[in-house]
């Protein structure tokens, strides 16, 4: 995904009144680095346990963000399924459900929705 596109799924997210959360892609290139970097797009509290079921469990939760739609865009996701395919379809696999979870007919959906967006997946 280019810059370009980062950004056009960005004022999309925006012009339907979603949040847009952009993923620094540059440092997403091992498992540590990676959760980094979605704690850094969503304001994740200090309290992040930088592992995957503390992702699962602050993407679930958004309480620190405004009520709303938030929408993770992650471009550059492929240089972590290059680099660490294992770790790459674990965090997709909490990616997806936390967006189950908070979307329109999951357990924890109410004042806060998760879209995720990963256009080089």
């Amino acid at each position: 995904m280019s810059a370009g596109d980062a950004k056009a799924a960005a004022e999309e997210a925006f012009a339907r009144g979603a949040y847009p959360h952009l993923v620094n892609s540059r440092p997403t290139v091992d498992k540590a680095s990676t959760l980094t970097a979605f704690a850094d797009a969503l304001s994740f509290p200090d309290y992040f346990g930088h592992n995957l079921d503390a992702l699962y469990d602050c993407l679930t939760d958004l309480s620190w963000l405004p009520p709303g739609e938030h929408v993770l865009i992650w471009p550059g996701s492929d240089a972590l399924r290059k680099a660490e395919p294992k770790t790459y379809l674990a965090i997709r696999s909490v990616l997806s459900d936390a967006q189950r979870a908070l979307g329109p007919s999951g357990r924890s959906a109410g004042s806060w929705r998760l879209t995720v967006v990963l256009p080089d997946a």
